[in-house]
């Protein structure tokens, strides 16, 4: 198993009920380490950006409304197969499909307001983790 890092946010519905602490322990029992932290409040662009490849779908719109509505907490995670990793413990999108123990399950709304977003791939997690970090802010 590759030793690997991905992107994570703790999106505005987890942080408005005060779970990032709760969130954070998760994340490390399931063996990654938080390499980069911080809360921030993303812009309309940023979220425009950060969600182009959903443009042209119908939920877009409120995607990027909701990402705006409060703020998050933007992550670099670091581990073993970290991608595989962390998608595993959030769950499945839907949190009434999401298995006993994830984030999901735990602590998602619904659907659309499902507290955590992680990257998909490599690619990907090297491009998100780009929008809202520098390499000096990454310390392992």
């Amino acid at each position: 198993m590759p030793m690997e890092r991905t992107f994570s946010i703790i999106k505005p519905d987890a942080t408005a009920r005060n779970l990032t602490g709760a969130i954070n322990a998760m994340i490390e029992q399931a063996g990654l380490r938080i390499v980069a932290q911080k809360r921030v409040r993303i812009t309309k662009d940023q979220a425009e950006a950060f969600y182009a490849v959903h443009k042209e779908r119908p939920f877009f719109r409120e995607l990027v409304d909701f990402m705006v509505s409060g703020p998050v907490v933007v992550q670099v995670l670091q581990g073993d197969n970290a991608i595989l990793r962390y998608r595993d413990i959030m769950g499945a999108t839907d949190p009434a499909k999401a298995a006993a123990g994830t984030i999901r399950k735990s602590h998602a709304k619904s659907i659309g307001e499902n507290s955590v977003h992680g990257s998909d791939a490599p690619e990907t997690a090297v491009k998100e983790i780009a929008q809202f970090f520098s390499e000096n802010e990454i310390v392992g």
